[in-house]
């Protein structure tokens, strides 16, 4: 048996002890208290940030019932029904409101850069862009553009397309295109029962093909599939 030798290294009872961990723990400690130091100044920026989308909103006072709105000098406001007392002011830095919906105690807000918002007076709930519409807005304003359907959604009309969604978180649920040379008319869709009626001047093309209804559930038309995925008259299609 070959035996190797091996270098033992003892330690003198004497010995000084390392410093290390000691050094290691101060730096710890000072890393701590300059985070506690910071933590004012990060919250300050943090709530110093500009919002997303530049939204300002100013709540005066909680809203416990059904409040009117309105747009004025370049905001969305709520009143008090009864007192005529403004409940919030919201506004978007640089952007003015073109038209205002109210739908199950929020505001939706049309604005001029083509963006479509929701607030509830507490926050703004959601933001929607309307691709290419913002020139068409500042040229033709935003009457029809926003038109309410049933079970808590939300149409929007532009030249281009039909969109749908849903008013409680802004989820896209449906989208309808132009026929090909021909463009939606928002200031003449009007509704008739649960439907709406939208008008669709084509170039060319037959009269019947220039009016299109929708409801909730996306275009009407025999043997649809809408989005729960039922063919009318013939119950869920399993």
């Amino acid at each position: 048996m070959i035996v190797l030798p091996v270098e033992v290294t003892r330690t003198s009872p004497h010995a000084p002890v390392s410093k290390a961990p000691l050094r290691t723990l101060r730096h710890l400690v000072a890393a701590g208290a300059a985070l506690l130091l910071a933590a004012p100044l990060l919250a300050a920026a943090h709530q110093a940030r500009p919002a997303p989308y530049g939204d300002r909103l100013t709540v005066h006072a909680r809203v416990q019932h059904p409040t009117d709105l309105r747009t004025r000098d370049g905001t969305v406001e709520a009143y008090d029904p009864t007192t005529g007392e403004v409940r919030w002011r919201h506004a978007r830095d640089g952007r003015r409101p073109l038209t205002v919906l109210p739908a199950r105690g929020e505001a939706i807000t049309l604005w001029d850069d083509g963006f479509v918002t929701a607030t509830d007076g507490r926050a703004v709930r959601w933001h929607r862009a309307l691709p290419a519409s913002a020139d068409w807005l500042t040229a033709h304003g935003g009457t029809g553009v926003l038109r309410p359907l049933g079970r808590g959604i939300l149409a929007v009309l532009t030249p281009r397309r039909v969109a749908a969604y849903r008013t409680a978180d802004g989820d896209l649920r449906w989208v309808l295109p132009a026929r090909k040379g021909c463009w939606f008319a928002p200031e003449r869709a009007l509704h008739r029962g649960g439907a709406l009626l939208i008008a669709q001047p084509c170039a060319r093309g037959a009269w019947t093909a220039q009016l299109v209804a929708v409801d909730d559930l996306g275009r009407i038309a025999p043997h649809r599939r809408p989005l729960g995925n039922e063919v009318l008259g013939r119950g869920p299609n399993i």
